[in-house]
């Protein structure tokens, strides 16, 4: 009995070293080998590949590195993951990713945590300065992510003040390619813009990859389509000295026209009468400047919605990807193949009488005979002779037919103001009537198709003085807020949205914003496949997007 109890004790001593050992991570005995790093830093300076079992080090489409069996203890890697779990994890949702994070792991007490980031900033830091040659500081940006079941994280290239090379620590489950959740790398143009992904790295367990943060160094997180799986990952970023950066070329954006010349009837042959009468106009611009925003329902005569939506099916029409990626990705119709149908409703959109029309929905000045702010009773008698003389309809049924978008899904009863505009704001946030500015009314549009994996994202270049966004719905029949797809509206510099507006069919959304407002769709997930079942002829929806300036 005695000697099994020296048996138990040495076991159990040994159980105790063995632990102490595994919170002491080492790093595989190659990264030590100095012939192995030389070559690793020749092949990184020269634009070369390397392929070693310790290491992979390859130029294209930029700079990076994979290092496999990275924590050379697996009892260690595997403490790691479970200490990870244990964290607070708050999820973060905007308009480019889906995931849920933890706080800055800088400052952790957790032993394993605690020794990883000891090991990156000492050991490590010295092997990624040698073969990168750059002077790396000693401190890091790290933290983690869980990524699951649609999560993503859309393209972009890491790059702020001070970050030289990224990594990112992978401990998850088997993993397949199928599963979605890859590092995806991106070629790029001559403008260092994003063109296409030619390289894809699917997690594997206890794997490091980093790669020099740069100009070029466009990457994305693809969604994650295995549910009941969960892509755990440590990432972060090195710091060194500051480079030159180039300046990024500017967004192209759609061409700006003035209206055609189209009278009032094109009006009576599209559009629901009840939006023509002018008590609805009045009622419409009411709410419309109280909230500057509303939902327009039923918008089209329904025979007219039905002959659009069959001519949207059309075989004949050339859709092509608009980019690039780090800006949006959706499909958009070349006009020239519409069917004549399409092209007569992009009249419509165009007309001087839906510029007056919309002028009397808004109370803004996007025609010459709608009155301007100073006028007296700017709410009564609008231009009667071109959108008013349909006849009167009963007060119940315009309030059905026009509703604000406020009473869609995840749209606030109060919205929070956005900060920072000089016009007039209401509770919305939004502008309502900024100060007449010189020059001719114009709108500039575009036919759109979403899908799976489209999405648009946030940046300066949307940034307008005033303008009214228009978006018109086909073939949303059973969409769900949960594909994505929705408009979002959000103060510039805040994730918090102002306004969401839900794709529906027939409606005709009209939004006034500011250049402190910016807008953006968020990215249609896997969960749409849903949806195949129910309309399995369609895989997304289209809108008529158009931007009116006063």
């Amino acid at each position: 009995m005695a000697a099994k109890r020296r048996w138990g004790a040495a076991a159990a001593a040994g159980k105790k070293k063995r632990g102490k050992r595994e919170l002491l991570p080492e790093l595989p005995a190659a990264l030590r080998d100095a012939a192995l790093r030389g070559r690793a830093g020749a092949a990184w300076s020269r634009g070369e590949p390397l392929q070693h079992e310790a290491v992979a080090v390859e130029p294209a489409p930029f700079r990076h590195g994979v290092i496999p069996g990275f924590l050379a203890s697996p009892g260690f890697a595997e403490s790691l993951r479970d200490e990870l779990l244990g964290l607070s994890f708050q999820g973060r949702r905007n308009d480019l990713l889906s995931l849920r994070q933890s706080q800055e792991l800088a400052g952790r007490p957790e032993p394993h945590v605690a020794a990883l980031r000891h090991v990156l900033c000492e050991e490590f830091r010295a092997w990624l300065s040698a073969v990168t040659q750059i002077e790396l500081e000693p401190t890091i940006d790290i933290s983690c992510a869980k990524y699951e079941y649609t999560d993503v994280l859309l393209c972009h290239d890491d790059e702020l003040e001070g970050r030289r090379v990224a990594f990112i620590l992978y401990l998850v489950p088997p993993w397949e390619k199928s599963d979605g959740g890859t590092l995806d790398l991106y070629s790029t143009d001559e403008h260092s813009q994003p063109q296409q992904i030619v390289k894809s790295l699917v997690p594997s367990w206890n794997t490091l990859v980093f790669f020099e943060v740069s100009p070029v160094s466009f990457h994305q997180v693809s969604e994650v389509l295995a549910e009941g799986k969960c892509r755990l990952s440590l990432s972060g970023w090195f710091h060194g000295p500051p480079t030159v950066r180039p300046t990024h070329q500017g967004d192209t954006a759609l061409p700006c026209s003035p209206h055609i010349p189209h009278d009032h009837e094109i009006l009576y042959e599209w559009i629901n009468l009840v939006y023509l009468d002018m008590d609805s106009q009045a009622q419409i611009q009411e709410e419309f400047e109280e909230r500057s925003e509303i939902l327009l329902k039923n918008f089209l005569k329904k025979e007219k919605y039905q002959l659009l939506c069959e001519a949207l099916e059309s075989k004949d029409i050339e859709w092509s990807s608009r980019g690039p990626a780090n800006k949006r990705l959706y499909e958009a119709a070349a006009e020239e193949s519409l069917p004549e149908l399409l092209k007569q409703f992009l009249q419509l959109l165009r007309s001087e009488a839906l510029f007056l029309l919309l002028s009397n929905f808004t109370g803004l000045k996007l025609h010459f005979l709608a009155p301007s702010d100073e006028d007296e009773g700017a709410g009564e008698g609008r231009a009667a002779d071109t959108a008013g003389q349909s006849s009167p309809k009963p007060e119940e049924e315009t309030k059905q037919q026009a509703e604000s978008s406020s009473h869609q899904p995840a749209h606030p009863d109060h919205i929070p103001a956005a900060q920072g505009s000089d016009t007039h704001n209401d509770q919305s946030g939004l502008p309502l009537f900024p100060s007449p500015g010189p020059g001719t009314p114009l709108c500039a549009g575009e036919l759109r198709r979403w899908a799976h994996g489209h999405y648009t994202l946030v940046h300066d270049t949307q940034a307008t003085e005033f303008a009214l966004d228009l978006l018109f719905f086909c073939g949303c029949e059973d969409w769900d807020p949960e594909y994505g797809g929705f408009t979002s509206y959000i103060a510039k510099g805040e994730d918090e949205e102002l306004l969401t507006v839900n794709p529906e069919d027939n409606c005709l959304a009209l939004v006034y914003r500011d250049k402190e407002t910016l807008k953006f769709v968020k990215y249609i997930n896997h969960r749409s496949s849903a949806r195949l079942g129910k309309q399995p002829h369609r895989t997304g929806f289209w809108d008529f997007s158009f931007v009116y300036y006063e």
